[in-house]
């Protein structure tokens, strides 16, 4: 049996960079007390309870963080309103949004000011699309796939912008785009807000899916961007599994196949990656 690893596997830039701010804080703070997160840094428990180990706390609501502490903004954002209420209560707000997300945020903010109506393609429930909405200055239709978009009922006689999740699918982003444009007779603007590390990490796995009998996917089940590279492979006919670690790995059932592709979602750990591989090579 052989196995290839996808070059992108792992921590993208943005997920990178939350860490080590993350760990600036923690090094800057040792006597502090407690450390906050409102929510969890990135979308990987192993790495949160990590951090969980070194005294820092993860809290889901603004009212749970002590005034005057300090307090990390995870990598997928806050809205508006949270951070202000944070700031007024005189807490120190050390952000670590991703680049990515503060971009798409601006570009929503920009679009929407101008009068248009903000359509998005994302998880209704997620951190990312949270924060992205609170940066729309009126009113905004979320939608999960190109089905749920077409069932929308918009008014050609209002403006709109197009935009994202950073970590959605590209392909569907560009036919939910294509039609809106095609269909719907709309004045309409699209928002390029898909990162390109997502864009480049599915393109790779989708190459790799050509050459593999079976894949892997490795990342938090938490994680939009993971769960997104899953969903990838399986719709281009390659058998798949999402795991967190290479202790849910099927051996039996690996043994089977040729050759395995292996990849991992943006906030997966290196080491999680080595360790799924070494089980692949001892096979």
């Amino acid at each position: 049996m052989e196995s290839v690893r996808a070059k992108s596997a792992g921590f993208c830039m943005g997920v990178s960079l939350a860490l080590r701010k993350l760990d600036e804080v923690i090094k800057k703070h040792p006597d502090s007390g407690k450390i906050y997160i409102f929510g969890s840094i990135i979308h990987n428990p192993q790495v949160v309870e990590d951090y969980a180990g070194k005294g820092v706390v993860t809290v889901e609501s603004a009212e749970d963080i002590p005034d005057g502490s300090i307090v990390v903004v995870r990598a997928h954002g806050i809205t508006k309103q949270i951070r202000q209420r944070l700031t007024e209560r005189g807490i120190h707000v050390v952000d670590a949004t991703c680049p990515k997300v503060r971009e798409a945020c601006l570009r929503i903010e920009k679009s929407t000011a101008e009068g248009r109506t903000l359509l998005l393609f994302g998880e209704e429930t997620h951190p990312e699309v949270k924060c992205l909405l609170s940066y729309a200055a009126g009113t905004s239709f979320v939608f999960d796939s190109f089905e749920h978009c077409r069932r929308q009922r918009l008014d050609p006689a209002l403006k709109y912008c197009l935009a994202a999740q950073t970590t959605q699918d590209k392909s569907t982003f560009d036919q939910i785009s294509k039609h809106l444009t095609n269909h719907e007779n709309l004045d309409l603007i699209v928002l390029p807000t898909i990162c390109d590390a997502t864009k480049k990490r599915q393109g790779e796995a989708i190459r790799l899916a050509e050459e593999v009998d079976f894949f892997i996917v490795a990342g938090g089940y938490n994680s939009s961007n993971t769960k997104r590279l899953a969903e990838v492979i399986a719709a281009h006919g390659t058998k798949v599994i999402h795991v967190e670690t290479a202790a849910e790995l099927p051996l039996d059932e690996l043994r089977q196949y040729r050759k395995i592709g292996l990849t991992a979602g943006a906030s997966t750990p290196r080491k999680i990656v080595d360790e799924i591989q070494a089980v692949l090579e001892s096979l």
